[in-house]
C-alpha cells in the first residue's frame, strides 16, 4: 500500500516537473536558430522538440528501408529468406512427424513400418544422431541384425552417440555368445559411463563369467562407493572374488599370495567355506597349525560343513582315532546340536570301533532324516555290533533309494553342483550356491548297489551263500525241458578287505571266486555215481531263514 503511494507521488512530481520546465522555457523567449545554405530557421521550444521527434522517425523508417533493400539483394543472391525456411520448417514437421511415428512402430514390434518411418526421418531432418539411432533401433525390431551393426558402427564416430552404439553391439555380441567380445565392449562403454548401473552389472556379471575377478573386484568397489549395495553384501560378492582370484594364483605357484587373498576372503565372510578351508591348508603349509584350527572352527561355529572337518583332520594327519576323537571335540563343541556334529561325531567313534558309543551319538538321525550317509552310518554301527546280516543289509537297502542329504544347490535355478564354485554352471548365477538339501530329493536308486552290500557286511559267516536273483528263480522255476542246463558262467565278487566297523576305499576291494552249486535237473535218472562225501554235500540255504534239520527219510525233526 506505501508503495503503491510512493509511486503516484513520484508520478506526479515528474508531471510537474516537465510542466513548470515547458512553461519556464516557453516564457523566456528564447528560440532554437539553425542555419543551412544561407536560411535561417528559428525555432520556438515547442517547435525544437516536434522537429526533433520528426527526426527520429525520419531515421527509423530510413533504416527499414535499407534493410529491405537488403533483403532484396540477399534474396537475389540466394541467401537464407522467410521463404525458404518456410520450407525448412515444413522440412523438419514432416522429419519430426515420421521421427515420432517410427518410435511409436518401434515400440510395438513392427519392424518393417519402423524402417520406413526411420528412412523418411533422415530424409528430412539433418539430424544423424537421432535418425541413425531410430534406423538401428528398426533394424533390430526387423531382425536384421547386420544392418543395425553397420548403423551402430556409423553411430562410433559421434560423441554424442557412442555409448548407445558401443552397447547396442554389445548386446548383439551377447545374443551371438561372444562373452568376451562383449565384455570387451562393456568395459569401454563403462569407461565413457562409470556410474550408469546397468553397464556396472552387465561388465560385472560378463567378468565374473570370464574369470576376471581383479576388474569384478573394482566394479564392486565403485558400486559400494555409489552406495548400490549394501556393505554386507558387498563384502561377501568380494570374498568370492578374492576366494577365485586366490585359487588362481595358487595355481600359478604363488602361494604367499594366495594366502594372503584366502585369509582376507575368510575373515571377510566367515561362512563362505572354500575360503576357510584354503585359507587352513596354506597355514598348514607353513606349518601353523594353531591358526589353522582357529579359522576352522570360526567356520564351524557358523556353518558346519564336511570339508570344514577334512581340513581339521589334516592339520594331525597321523594320529590315532581315539587322539583324534579327542581332538574333534573342541571343534564340535564349537557348534553341537546341528546334525553335522552328531554325524561328524558318529563316524569318528565307528574309526575308534566304539560301536556304542556311535550309536548313542547318532541317536534317532537316521529315523527322522534318512539319508545315504546317515543309513550308511546305522549299518555300520550294526555290523561293528555284529548285527545279524539281514539287519545290515536292511540298512543299506534303505541307503540305496535314500537322498545324499545337503548339496551345493543353486538358489535361482535349483541346480545341484558336486562342488561349490562362484558361478553356477547352469544359469551363470553368481553367489547362488547354498549348502542346503534339493527340493528335489535326489536319490541313489538306478545307480549300481550291489558294491555296496559287502562294503560293511564282509564274507559270509558259514558255506551257507546268499543267492542271486537268476539261483532263486531257477531253483524256483517249473521243469519244462527234459534237456539238462548248463549253468551259466559266474562273475567274481567284489569283497571289501577290511576289519569289521570300518569304512572301506576303493583299493580294499578284492575279487573272489563264487562257489558252484550244480542245479541242473533231469528228467530221466542218471547213472548210479558215487556218493559224494558229507562235506562235499552243499544246498541253497538262505542267509535269513534258519535251517531246518531233516532225517534220513525226508521228515523234518522236531
Amino acid at each position: 500500500m506505501l508503495l503503491s503511494l510512493l509511486k503516484i507521488l513520484f508520478f506526479f512530481a515528474v508531471v510537474l516537473a516537465v510542466s513548470l520546465g515547458a512553461m519556464h522555457w516557453s516564457e523566456t523567449g528564447q528560440v532554437l536558430r539553425v542555419e543551412y545554405g544561407g536560411t535561417e530557421i528559428a525555432l520556438s521550444p515547442l517547435k525544437a522538440v516536434a522537429a526533433l521527434l520528426i527526426l527520429m522517425v525520419l531515421a527509423w523508417l530510413t533504416f527499414k528501408l535499407l534493410g529491405l533493400f537488403l533483403a532484396f539483394l540477399r534474396f537475389i543472391a540466394g541467401d537464407e529468406t522467410a521463404i525458404n525456411r518456410y520450407f525448412a520448417r515444413n522440412r523438419q514437421r514432416k522429419g519430426y512427424e515420421a521421427l515420432g511415428e517410427g518410435m511409436l512402430a518401434v515400440a510395438s514390434g513392427e519392424g518393417k513400418l519402423a524402417q520406413d518411418k526411420a528412412a523418411k526421418a533422415e530424409k528430412f531432418l539433418n539430424q544423424p544422431h537421432i535418425t541413425n539411432l531410430l534406423t538401428a533401433q528398426a533394424a533390430e525390431a526387423a531382425g536384421d541384425k547386420n544392418r543395425a551393426d553397420v548403423v551402430y558402427r556409423r553411430m562410433l564416430e559421434d560423441d554424442r552417440t557412442r555409448f548407445v552404439a558401443i552397447r547396442g553391439l554389445m548386446k548383439h555380441k551377447l545374443d551371438q555368445g561372444e562373452t568376451h567380445a562383449a565384455m570387451l565392449l562393456a568395459q569401454k562403454a563403462y569407461a565413457l559411463k562409470p556410474r550408469h548401473k546397468e553397464m556396472q552389472d552387465t561388465l560385472l556379471d560378463l567378468q565374473t563369467r570370464e574369470g576376471e575377478w581383479k576388474g569384478a573386484r573394482a566394479i564392486l568397489k565403485d558400486k559400494r562407493r555409489q552406495g548400490d549395495l549394501p556393505k554386507d553384501v558387498v563384502m561377501r560378492r568380494d570374498a568370492v572374488l578374492a576366494l577365485q582370484e586366490a585359487s588362481e594364483v595358487l595355481s600359478r605357484g604363488n602361494s604367499i599370495s594366495a594366502r594372503e587373498a584366502a585369509i582376507s576372503a575368510a575373515k571377510a565372510s566367515p561362512d563362505l567355506i572354500p575360503a576357510a578351508v584354503l585359507a587352513a591348508r596354506s597355514y598348514i603349509a607353513q606349518k601353523d597349525y594353531r591358526n589353522a584350527s582357529r579359522i576352522l572352527e570360526k567356520t564351524w561355529s557358523v556353518r558346519p560343513h564336511p570339508d570344514v572337518a577334512a581340513a581339521y583332520a589334516e592339520i594331525v594327519p597321523d594320529e590315532t582315532p581315539t587322539a583324534r576323537l579327542k581332538r574333534f571335540e573342541r571343534l564340535i563343541a564349537k557348534n553341537p546340536n546341528v546334525e553335522e556334529s552328531h554325524l561328524l561325531r558318529a563316524e569318528l567313534l565307528l574309526a575308534a570301533e566304539d560301536f556304542p558309543a556311535a550309536r548313542r551319538a547318532l541317536g534317532d538321525i537316521a529315523e527322522k532324516h534318512p539319508t545315504v550317509r546317515t543309513l550308511s552310518i546305522m549299518a555300520a554301527i550294526e555290523r561293528g555290533e555284529g548285527s545279524d546280516d539281514s539287519v545290515v543289509r536292511g540298512w543299506l537297502a534303505r541307503a540305496l533309494t535314500a537322498p545324499r542329504g545337503p548339496q551345493w544347490v543353486c538358489d535361482k535355478c535349483h541346480n545341484v553342483m558336486g562342488e561349490w564354485a562362484p558361478v553356477c554352471d547352469s544359469c551363470g548365477g553368481f553367489d547362488t550356491l547354498t549348502w542346503r538339501e534339493p527340493e528335489e530329493k535326489r536319490t541313489t536308486a538306478g545307480q549300481p548297489g550291489a558294491e555296496m552290500l559287502p562294503l560293511l557286511v564282509g564274507g559270509p559267516k558259514s558255506q551257507a551263500r546268499t543267492d542271486t536273483a537268476e539261483e532263486i528263480a531257477e531253483e524256483v522255476a517249473p521243469e519244462t525241458t527234459a534237456e539238462p542246463v548248463a549253468p551259466a558262467p559266474k562273475k567274481p565278487v567284489e569283497v571289501a578287505d577290511v576289519a569289521p566297523g570300518m569304512v572301506p576305499r576303493e583299493e580294499d576291494y578284492i575279487e573272489v571266486a563264487p562257489s558252484h552249486t550244480d542245479t541242473r535237473r533231469d528228467v530221466t535218472p542218471p547213472a548210479p555215481e558215487p556218493a559224494p562225501a558229507p562235506e562235499a554235500e552243499r544246498t541253497l540255504v538262505r542267509p535269513d531263514v534258519e535251517p531246518v534239520d531233516e532225517d534220513a527219510s525226508g521228515n523234518k525233526r522236531s
